[in-house]
């Protein structure tokens, strides 16, 4: 028991360490047979190993001299937090694959074997409502189907992929962050980070007290594409860091798909690009699932032809729509607003009349106003 306490003590320590990943680890054991072997060796022996620069052999040695794995330890057992080492059964084995994989990660929450089955949900953080109300989708019908959605916890469609996991019951979401689990970023998203622990895990590999630093997430991004088997772009301008993670995931071997927008929309112009890069275009879950080859047998049954909850919701509104109402109603869309000029000129109704009946219809939660009289339906 002592000697699996220290090894796991000895990998903590290293961690500390800034991007030690698999590769320089072994490299490490490699040349001196042991992590005590390491922790004893000079800066410039430590130099002699391939990657390890005039900067981080110090750093090698502060983490050891200040026993920074006692301290981590510690902490996570006083934040319920689990550390699971590369070497331990528990770590997952889609992460394993990967090439320089963490070489342990910090858990709050559940990891499970039918975790492998995961698809990635990423996009931007300035997401349009089209994005936002799209990933919220794929991520509700890709939990419906058993999948775990993995995201970033970021703004925009990060957020909004792990609140629809969550809509769904036993719904999974893992959401892998760029700082340590106990400085939640962004900090609007504590809560939703506490409903995500409940049902699924926030993960990380950086210490539990490493702030949200600009260089974290890019490396972040290559756990989130490596504990999936796809990545789905839902949303994304062309320089993004969800395109970043597409390229990672192309380097890991992992299917990459984008969701279409519309033409002008500079949001969706990463997207386009990885479609005519050869990313499959997909418009619903199916098209995802379909490239899974031999694990499609273990997703969860389709829902049946039974109206779902949407078309259940939509029949109701219907049913207590009065004429003006229902010519109204279908004008709208869920995802794209219209202009009540526009509303006027195609449902032929008079001004009047079209502006006192989408009051009527946000008075009944049917329809939603947004800046500049433009309308959405509900």
């Amino acid at each position: 028991m002592n000697n699996l306490i220290n090894s796991l003590e000895n990998m903590v320590t290293l961690n500390s360490a800034h991007y030690i990943g698999s590769v320089l680890y072994q490299r490490l054991v490699q040349r001196f047979g042991s992590l005590e072997k390491v922790f004893k060796a000079s800066s410039s022996e430590l130099q002699k190993v391939p990657g390890i620069g005039p900067k981080l052999a110090p750093e090698i040695i502060r983490v050891v001299q200040e026993k920074c794995g006692e301290q981590e330890l510690a902490l996570a057992q006083k934040s319920g937090v689990k550390i699971i080492t590369c070497e331990d059964e528990q770590y997952p084995r889609n992460l394993k694959t990967i090439f320089d994989y963490p070489i342990l990660i910090y858990v709050k929450g559940d990891l499970q074997p039918a975790d492998f089955l995961a698809v990635a949900l990423v996009g931007s953080r300035r997401a349009s409502y089209y994005g936002l109300r799209q990933a919220e989708r794929f991520a509700g019908a890709l939990a419906q189907r058993g999948v775990c959605v993995v995201s970033g916890l970021a703004r925009g469609i990060d957020t909004a992929a792990h609140s629809g996991a969550l809509k769904i019951k036993n719904g999974r979401t893992i959401a892998v962050l760029g700082s340590g689990l106990n400085r939640i970023y962004p900090p609007e998203n504590k809560k939703l980070a506490q409903r995500i622990s409940e049902s699924g895990a926030l993960v990380s590999e950086l210490p539990l007290n490493a702030p949200p630093d600009s260089r974290n997430f890019p490396v972040r991004n290559r756990i989130i594409s490596g504990l999936s088997l796809g990545v789905v772009v839902v949303e994304a301008p062309v320089y993004s860091g969800a395109l970043i993670t597409a390229d990672l995931a192309l380097d890991q071997g992992r299917e990459v798909f984008a969701l279409p927008g519309k033409v002008d929309s500079s949001t969706s112009q990463g997207c386009h690009r990885l479609i005519k890069m050869g990313a499959k275009l997909v418009e619903n879950v199916d098209d995802i699932i379909e490239e899974f080859g031999p694990y499609q047998s273990l997703f969860s049954p389709k829902p049946g032809d039974a109206p779902g909850p949407e078309e259940n919701k939509q029949s109701r509104q219907m049913a207590g729509l009065d004429y003006r109402e229902k010519i109204i109603w279908e004008l709208l869309s869920p995802d794209e607003s219209k202009n009540i000029e526009d509303i006027i000129e195609e449902s032929k109704l008079p001004p009047a009349l079209v502006s006192s009946t989408l009051l009527v219809m946000e008075l009944k939660k049917i329809a939603r106003q947004l800046p500049g009289k433009n309308f959405l339906r509900y």
